[in-house]
C-alpha cells in the first residue's frame, strides 16, 4: 500500500505540533495505512525519506509556516488544521485519503463485505457496532451486509450467495460466531468496541489482515481468523461471556416461572402437597428443568467457544456433573474451560486416516474429551470448588450491614464504569450465575446500578438543558428507554461527549443505588428486563425498596452531572 506524506508544522505552537503528529500516527495505524511524517519547524530533523517522496499517494498539510509544498509536484494535497488533528485525527486522516487522484481511486476498487456482530446479552452492542460497520463501509465506498445474531437470534441472517461473493467476512463479536460456513473466505474478528469506535479503521485493517479460514474444528479456526495479540486480549473473558450469553435464556425463563408459581399458588405453591396445581406445575418447570440446565448450558457454551462443537458434549456433561456435586456455576465454568481446551487439544493433536476422519468428531473426540472431564471434575475439581462456592454462598446470604452495603457499592459502581464493557458484564455475569445457586441478592444491585446511568441522565437533560447540545437533549427520551429496559449502554453517547464530567457522576449513582438495594434487602430472581419485570409478583422482594434506591442513584447522577458539567456550546 502506497504511503501517506504528513508535514505539521510546529514554529508557533511546538507541542501541539507533536501531540498531532503522534495523533496522526495513531490514527493510520489503526487504518493499516503506511505513513511518512515530518515535523517542520525550530530544532526539527526528520524529513520525509527521498522513497516515501517517490511513492506517496497523497500529501497532508498541517498547521502554518514553510511546509515545503514544492516538493510534492502533481500529488494530491489536503490542508487542515493543527486543532482539527488534535481534536479528531481520524477524521483528518480519512478526508486527505479522500483527496488522492480519481485513478488511485478508482484502482483500489469497492469492496465487497459481509459481517456478523454479537455480544453477550445480544441487546445494544450488537446493534451498534452493525450500525457502525453500515456507516464506514458506506463512507468508505465498500458494499456490506450486517447479520445480526441478537438476543432472539439471528437477524438478517447472510446467504451462502452473500457470503460466497464477498472479498472478507469481518466478524466483530465478544462471544463466540460458529465460523464453519465461513470456510475458505478471508475472515476477520474482533470485539464490537472496535466497530463501535473506529468502524473506518476496522475495516482497512480487515481488508489488509484478514486471513484464510479453513474447514475443520475451532482448534484450527480459532486462530488464524483473528491476529494472535487480539486473540490473546479476548481469550478467556470471550469464551466465559459465550457460556452466559447461552445460559441466559435459562436464568430468565426459570426465575419468572418460580415467580409464577409463587404468584398464582402462593409461597408454598412448591411443597409436595400442592401437586397437581398450577402454581405446583409452574415450580417443577422453572426450578427442577430451566434451573437445572443453567450450569450444563454455561459450561457447554464455554467448550463450545474454545473447542467449537466439538467441545459441547463433554462441556455439558461436565456441567451435569458439576451441578451433582454441588460446585455450581463455578464448577461450570471450570468444566467449560477443561472440556474446550481438552476437546481442542485432542482435535489438533490426533490425526487418522482420512477413511476415519469421520470417526473422530462423532465418537472420539466425544468419548476422550468428556471421560478427562468428568474424571478431573470427580476427582480433582468438584469437591474443593463445591467447598468454595459453599462459603461463598453462605457469607452472600448471611450479609447485612456494612457488608451488604460495601458489596452494593462495588457492583453498582462496576455497571457504571463502562457502560457495556467488560467490567459491567463482569459484575452482571457474576449476579447472573449467582441466581443458579439461589442468591438473588447481587442482582438487585446490579440490574439498579445499570439502569440508573442513562436514566440519570434522561433527568439531567431535563433539570439542566443547558448544559447539553440540542442533539443531546434530543437524545435523553431515548437514554430514559433505554435505561427502563436495563439497557446501561443508553448513556454512551453522553459519557463519550464528556467522558471526565460524566462518567464519575453516573458511577457515584450507580453505587448509591446499589449500595441501598442490599441494605434495604432488595432481591431480584430475573437478570434482566428492568423497569418492566419489577410489577411481576415476586420476581422483586422489597420492590419500595428498590424504587427508592432506583429514584436516588437516578437524583444523584442527575445533580451530579448538572453540577460538573459546563454549559454547552
Amino acid at each position: 500500500m502506497a504511503p501517506l506524506l504528513a508535514v505539521v508544522g510546529g514554529a508557533d505552537l511546538p507541542t501541539h505540533a507533536v501531540l498531532a503528529l503522534e495523533a496522526l500516527r495513531k490514527a493510520a495505524g489503526r487504518r493499516n495505512q503506511p505513513i511518512a511524517l515530518e515535523l517542520r519547524g525550530a530544532g526539527s530533523s526528520n524529513p520525509l525519506p527521498e522513497s516515501a517522496l517517490g511513492e506517496a499517494r497523497a500529501v497532508l498539510l498541517v498547521g502554518s509556516g514553510d511546509l515545503g509544498e514544492g516538493r510534492f509536484g502533481p500529488l494530491a494535497t489536503a490542508r487542515a488544521a493543527i486543532e482539527e488533528v488534535l481534536a479528531d485525527a481520524g477524521a483528518v486522516l480519512d478526508r486527505a485519503l479522500a483527496s488522492e487522484p480519481a485513478s488511485a481511486a478508482a484502482a483500489a476498487g469497492t469492496r465487497r463485505l459481509v459481517a456478523v456482530t454479537s455480544c453477550p446479552t445480544g441487546i445494544a452492542h450488537t446493534f451498534m457496532a452493525a450500525e457502525g460497520i453500515q456507516t464506514a463501509a458506506k463512507a468508505l465506498g465498500h458494499d456490506v451486509r450486517v447479520e445480526t445474531q441478537g438476543s432472539v437470534g439471528a437477524r438478517d441472517a447472510l446467504t451462502a450467495a452473500e457470503i460466497a461473493a464477498a472479498d472478507i467476512v469481518l466478524i466483530a463479536a465478544d462471544k463466540g460466531v460458529d465460523r464453519a460456513r465461513f470456510a475458505g473466505k478471508r475472515v476477520y474478528a474482533a470485539g464490537t468496541k472496535a466497530a463501535i469506535r473506529d468502524g473506518k479503521g476496522l475495516i482497512a485493517t480487515a481488508l489488509a489482515e484478514a486471513q484464510m479460514q479453513p474447514a475443520g474444528g475451532a482448534a484450527e479456526t480459532e486462530g488464524p481468523a483473528r491476529p494472535a495479540a487480539a486473540e490473546a486480549k479476548a481469550g478467556a473473558y470471550k469464551h466465559l461471556m459465550t457460556g452466559v450469553s447461552f445460559m441466559l435464556p435459562f436464568v430468565v425463563a426459570g426465575g419468572l416461572l418460580i415467580a409464577l408459581a409463587f404468584a398464582v399458588g402462593g409461597i408454598d405453591a412448591m411443597a409436595p402437597g400442592h401437586a397437581g396445581t398450577l402454581g405446583y406445575a409452574l415450580g417443577e418447570i422453572g426450578a427442577k428443568a430451566a434451573f437445572a440446565l443453567i450450569v450444563p448450558a454455561l459450561a457447554g457454551y464455554i467448550a463450545y467457544s474454545i473447542a467449537d462443537r466439538p467441545g459441547i458434549a463433554p462441556g455439558m456433561i461436565g456441567g451435569m456433573l458439576a451441578a451433582n456435586l454441588q460446585a455450581g456455576f463455578l464448577g461450570g465454568i471450570a468444566a467449560g474451560f477443561i472440556a474446550g481446551y481438552t476437546a481442542a487439544f485432542l482435535n489438533r493433536h490426533i490425526r487418522l486416516h482420512k477413511n476415519l476422519e469421520g470417526l473422530k468428531p462423532v465418537l472420539i473426540l466425544p468419548l476422550l474429551a468428556t471421560a478427562i472431564t468428568g474424571l478431573l471434575m470427580i476427582y480433582v475439581v468438584g469437591v474443593p470448588v463445591a467447598a468454595v462456592l459453599a462459603a461463598l454462598t453462605s457469607w452472600l446470604k448471611g450479609m447485612q450491614g456494612a457488608s451488604a452495603l460495601v458489596l452494593g457499592l462495588i457492583l453498582g459502581g462496576m455497571m457504571a464504569v463502562d457502560m457495556g464493557g467488560p467490567i459491567n458484564k463482569a459484575a452482571y455475569a457474576s449476579a447472573a450465575a449467582l441466581l443458579s445457586s439461589g442468591v438473588d441478592a447481587p442482582m438487585a444491585a446490579v440490574m439498579l446500578g445499570g439502569m440508573t446511568p442513562p436514566l440519570g441522565l434522561a433527568l439531567a437533560t431535563r433539570l439542566f438543558p443547558a448544559r447539553f447540545t440540542a442533539p443531546e437533549r434530543e437524545a435523553g427520551g431515548a437514554a430514559a428507554v433505554l435505561g427502563a429496559a436495563f439497557i446501561t449502554e443508553g448513556a454512551i453517547p453522553f459519557a463519550a461527549a464528556d467522558p471526565l464530567r460524566v462518567i464519575p457522576a453516573m458511577v457515584a449513582g450507580s453505587a448509591a443505588a446499589g449500595a441501598l438495594a442490599l441494605s434495604l434487602g432488595v432481591t431480584l430472581k430475573v437478570p434482566h428486563g428492568g423497569l418492566f419485570v419489577l410489577p411481576i409478583p415476586n420476581a422483586v422482594t422489597n420492590l419500595p425498596g428498590a424504587v427508592i434506591a432506583l429514584v436516588v442513584g437516578t437524583a444523584i447522577t442527575a445533580v451530579l452531572v448538572g453540577i460538573l458539567k459546563t454549559r454547552a456550546a
